[in-house]
């Protein structure tokens, strides 16, 4: 049997990639300082591996991160810091001999939007280090990206079909043979389809993870908009009644919560970007929730706190990540505690 655990449950660690000067950031020292901040939070509760370019960058890296420890370093190449698609997936499986496996999809660039081949190839690299020698490993040809399904580690799976059916994708594959694949390869045996175009300015079409969010088997927090002169509203509130149909697995319906959007924020051409509330990180104790100096931030944390009881909720200044289309949860993957790092 093959499980696909759930991200609130316990973690070996969390991997980020560190942007680069050579990167799209031109912002740099702006997301530098929020990386910074992600660093020294994520080491308070459990190892942060942080992938680099090479030894000038890691020094680099070390001293902005002075004093701080539970750190370990992984010098590869990247092209993008949006580690939660191009990170392998960990899976548990239930077997006398295998009890981990971790799972290559391949990357196109969010449908050959972008340069992807070094991303591409990430895994392979990864799966050579040391840190991760002992566990079984496959490749697929699939394209598929971690931001875009949510896993409640009881056998659901949560997506959009705006980005799993994008004929940029899979092109050569029906709805049915994606549906199959997901659940032959991650052992899901549910999946809830939701029909949502993307936030303004995403360029992922529409990634589960800007839009909703398991928070435990019962709860889902998902992007919400009660402002009918804002173009998601329409959107959003089909959505909305889309979450209020599904059910859990016993057929109760889902408690759902609302995460309102912060006020439009513009690149420096006028264009949209995506910035939301559900691409909160959850990690061993606490939860990452990012915030954009917008008067949003203290109902979306307040909203969260009150059904994460008992973990620590901490407003992330994500607003300088969001120039470049992404946020908290994309920069980042967690690793599960069933795969035992070698650290």
């Amino acid at each position: 049997m093959i499980r696909f655990p759930a991200e609130w449950e316990p973690q070996s660690a969390v991997i980020i990639a560190w942007p680069h000067a050579s990167g799209d950031f031109s912002n740099l020292s702006a997301v530098e300082d929020t990386y910074h901040f992600i660093a020294t939070t994520i080491t308070r509760f459990e190892p942060l591996l942080i992938l680099c370019r090479d030894g000038e960058h890691q020094a680099h890296i070390q001293a902005q991160l002075s004093g701080v420890t539970n750190l370990h370093f992984i010098q590869t190449t990247y092209n993008d810091i949006w580690l939660r698609d191009t990170v392998f997936l960990s899976l548990e499986w239930q077997h006398p001999k295998v009890h981990t496996q971790l799972l290559n999809f391949r990357f196109n660039g969010w449908g050959n939007k972008y340069a992807h081949e070094a991303d591409n190839a990430l895994n392979l690299q990864l799966f050579a280090h040391p840190i991760f020698a002992g566990h079984p490993t496959a490749t697929l040809d699939l394209v598929l990206e971690g931001g875009s399904i949510e896993s409640d580690g009881q056998g659901t799976l949560l997506t959009t079909k705006n980005c799993l059916f994008n004929p940029n994708r899979n092109p050569h594959l029906s709805a049915a043979a994606i549906a199959g694949e997901l659940k032959n390869y991650l052992g899901v045996q549910r999946i809830l389809w939701v029909e949502q175009d993307n936030l303004a300015g995403d360029d992922t079409d529409a990634h589960i993870d800007t839009l909703a969010r398991f928070v435990d088997a019962q709860t889902i927090a998902y992007s919400s908009c009660d402002n009918p002169e804002d173009p998601h509203y329409a959107g959003l509130k089909n959505m909305e009644a889309q979450l209020q149909s599904f059910t859990q697995q016993n057929g109760d319906p889902y408690q759902l919560v609302a995460l309102p959007l912060p006020e439009p924020i513009a690149d420096e051409d006028g264009r949209p970007l995506p910035a939301n509330y559900a691409n909160f990180l959850i990690i061993n104790g606490a939860v990452m929730v990012p915030v954009y100096d917008d008067p949003k931030d203290a109902v979306a944390l307040e909203r969260l706190a009150g059904v994460f009881p008992g973990l620590e909720i901490i407003p992330t200044p994500c607003r300088p990540l969001v120039q470049q289309y992404g946020s908290l949860h994309c920069a980042s993957m967690q690793i599960p505690a069933l795969v035992k790092l070698n650290l």
